[in-house]
């Protein structure tokens, strides 16, 4: 086992850089870049999504690999909005931006300060990228830790539940209401909450927006753990209606193929009761994917799907904060983010197999193929 995990350690380093250098190759051939949206602010004529997408001209990170040798009408020429500025002007602001460098030098050096996990500087607000990101973080850490809880303590039972009572009135209705709520988007629940409890329409029980209260400094600690809850009620159930699906079907069908197998009846064949042979025999067996499964159930509940929700309720997380940093083509932001979230998910993948034989010792990953 450890020499397996040392290899699926080790496959981490080839694994970013290529994350990295695809996206990064990806990027320079987008429009629309840091310069052009700086330009377009200061000129007052900020672009719209369509015109970034579509726009002619070629974007800032192919131009920034250019030099003023061909003349200063060579450099406004590369950006739209740029006829008229000062090209001494426009070459300050990619020395700023870093687009003075060729591609392959910008990104050797971005990935050597990444080993050190210097993200830099935001490019359009005054603050560096790590405390930026850490400033988002309480939102997306509260709605993804307590969406998995919440998602493991509902849909294990359940699951459970419907696999003894496979087929009969309360799996068949149980199914219904479950494909219904993965069905439905979780934005659209988020807006009929909030219309009906935390709109001036019907009732005011919930607030409408925020993490916390105007007062939260001024409360106890009971109160500021109340006040906690109370903010985050909308936004979890909202997330958490279609979270629950996956998860019930994959525990009940788990149990199901265990339930089938022949331990199960040489177990009842002995005289022990369904509880004894369902928890004592099957369980385990039963829950090893689920268990094993719960670090990567986090990962994903902690980054994606929050997007709408974050909008919705006024959340400001790492889901809003990634959104805005791609249509403002902040780069800095976009490639820090990047770059932990898939440094996050390759580590997480190692866990989950190092999980694996916590939870059953008999799987031995050394045989497999890395």
């Amino acid at each position: 086992m450890a020499s397996y995990l040392l290899k699926r350690v080790l496959l981490i380093v080839p694994t970013m850089l290529g994350i990295m250098l695809i996206s990064f190759a990806i990027i320079q051939f987008a429009p629309g870049g840091p310069v052009e949206q700086m330009i377009a602010k200061l000129s007052g004529t900020d672009t719209s999504i369509t015109d970034r997408i579509g726009g002619g001209g070629g974007g800032d990170t192919l131009g920034g690999q250019s030099q003023m040798g061909a003349g200063g009408d060579s450099v406004t020429s590369r950006y739209r909005g740029a006829q008229g500025l000062d090209p001494e002007f426009i070459l300050e602001l990619e020395r700023q931006f870093g687009f003075d460098k060729p591609a392959h030098e910008r990104f050797f050096l971005m990935m050597k300060n990444y080993l050190t996990f210097d993200f830099g500087r935001s490019y359009f607000r005054d603050v560096s990228v790590i405390e930026l990101i850490k400033e988002k973080l309480p939102v997306s850490i509260s709605l993804g830790i307590w969406i998995t809880l919440i998602t493991y303590f509902i849909s294990i039972p359940l699951g459970i539940r419907k696999a003894v009572r496979d087929g009969e009135r309360f799996d068949t209705w149980t199914s219904t209401a479950l494909v219904i709520g993965y069905a439905v988007p979780g934005f659209l629940v988020a807006v009929l909450l909030l219309i009906l409890f935390a709109g001036s329409s019907f009732l005011q029980i919930f607030p409408s927006r925020g993490l916390f209260s105007d007062n939260w400094e001024e409360l106890s600690l009971f109160g500021k753990v109340v006040d906690y809850f109370w903010h985050l009620t909308l936004p979890i159930i909202a997330m958490a209606l279609g979270s629950f699906t996956t998860m019930t079907f994959l525990t009940k069908n788990s149990f199901l193929d265990e339930i089938r197998k022949q331990y199960v009846v040489t177990a009842r064949s002995k005289g022990l009761g369904e509880r004894e042979v369902l928890y004592g025999h099957i369980f385990r067996n039963a829950m090893l994917i689920i268990i094993a499964g719960f670090p990567g159930a986090f990962i994903s509940a902690f980054f994606t799907g929050s997007l709408l929700i974050e909008t919705v309720f006024s959340l400001d997380g790492l889901g809003l904060l990634g959104f805005e940093s791609a249509i403002k083509r902040d780069y800095a932001v976009v490639f820090a983010t990047l770059y932990i979230f898939a440094l996050l998910g390759l580590v997480v993948n190692v866990v989950t197999d190092f999980v694996y034989t916590l939870v059953d010792p008999r799987i031995d990953f050394d045989s497999r193929e890395v």
